[in-house]
């Protein structure tokens, strides 16, 4: 009761399964629903995304805005250390603009900006060797929307508004190229260019959600094994706008525009508002390592902890 904050964007989980969500008050303690930057130097708006990061300096959250890239040290507190990166004044980050980040293994970050891909390994910037196939002017006109590595953190999928999904990996110590893409003009089986969610599975799975549905693509053969699914075949709604696995079940879960779908490989089941949702908006989906699932909204919280759904607002 009282939170704060009302919209959930996002969430992410720690070593210890601490959770943190990415709100319209900033980012919020999940366990005591706290605010945790009323203190100085992490901004309270323009927060894009969040990630966690274990380094060797310790466990850390990277935060994207529109004015850079913060690192911020964990635990939290009035102490706490943080670098920003900033476009030429102290990286190589292809713009301040920063709308997605993903982390690999071993200290690789990648950042998807208004200009380009960039990624951060080992405290090194990657040349990008990429731009014959994703120009810097693709991705200004097709903002990235979302971004999702492989279980081994070298290959990045990126998702984008209107030029399908895009791949780039880290191909030897010192530079990132461009591989494959997944968009509709290629016979490939996706039902929109815009793109606004991403999953990658332990077993490789690719999970793509669009306006119109979403596409799974089974192994890494480009052209091979897609299905696409919407509303005619189990969806509740069609516009994607996240999607989440749980760890050790079979179930992966939809967020929509129109409430939440869970696919257990078989059969579909939804829920929206009439089955007792806050809201039919789904903002993220995140399990942890319990299986619990968190779905945040544009009017609070919710907890599904195996059939039980408990309400936050």
């Amino acid at each position: 009761e009282g939170f704060r904050a009302k919209k959930y964007y996002a969430a992410v989980l720690d070593d210890n399964n601490n959770k943190y969500f990415l709100t319209d008050a900033g980012i919020v303690n999940g366990r005591l629903f706290n605010v945790l930057n009323e203190i100085p130097k992490i901004p309270s708006e323009n927060l894009k995304n969040f990630v966690y990061e274990l380094s060797n300096d310790g466990p850390q959250f990277w935060i994207v805005t529109s004015q850079g890239a913060i690192a911020t040290s964990l635990p939290v507190d009035t102490k706490f250390s943080y670098v920003t990166y900033y476009d030429t004044a102290n990286s190589n980050i292809r713009s301040n603009n920063v709308l997605s980040i993903a982390v690999g293994r071993n200290q690789l970050r990648w950042f998807g900006t208004d200009k380009g891909i960039s990624a951060f390994y080992n405290n090194k910037w990657l040349t990008p060797a990429y731009q014959r196939q994703h120009p810097e002017s693709l991705f200004k006109d097709y903002p990235i929307t979302a971004m999702a590595t492989t279980i081994h953190g070298d290959s990045l999928f990126v998702a984008t508004e209107g030029a399908g999904v895009r791949r780039v990996f880290r191909n030897n110590v010192d530079a990132i190229s461009g591989a494959s893409e997944y968009a509709q003009w290629g016979p490939i089986e996706i039902p929109s260019d815009k793109v606004y969610s991403l999953c990658i599975t332990r077993d490789g799975t690719q999970w793509i959600g669009t306006d119109k549905g979403v596409a799974r693509h089974i192994g890494y053969k480009t052209l091979e094994n897609w299905t696409v699914f919407n509303t005619g075949n189990g969806l509740v709604d069609n516009f994607v706008q996240a999607i989440a696995a749980e760890p050790y079940g079979k179930n992966v879960w939809f967020g929509t525009k129109g409430g939440v779908s869970v696919f257990d490989g078989t059969e579909w089941t939804s829920f929206t508002m009439n089955e007792g949702l806050i809201s039919n908006n789904i903002l993220f989906i995140m399990t942890d390592k319990n299986g619990i699932v968190y779905l945040g909204t544009d009017n609070g919280i919710m907890v599904y902890n195996f059939g039980q759904l408990t309400c936050y607002q």
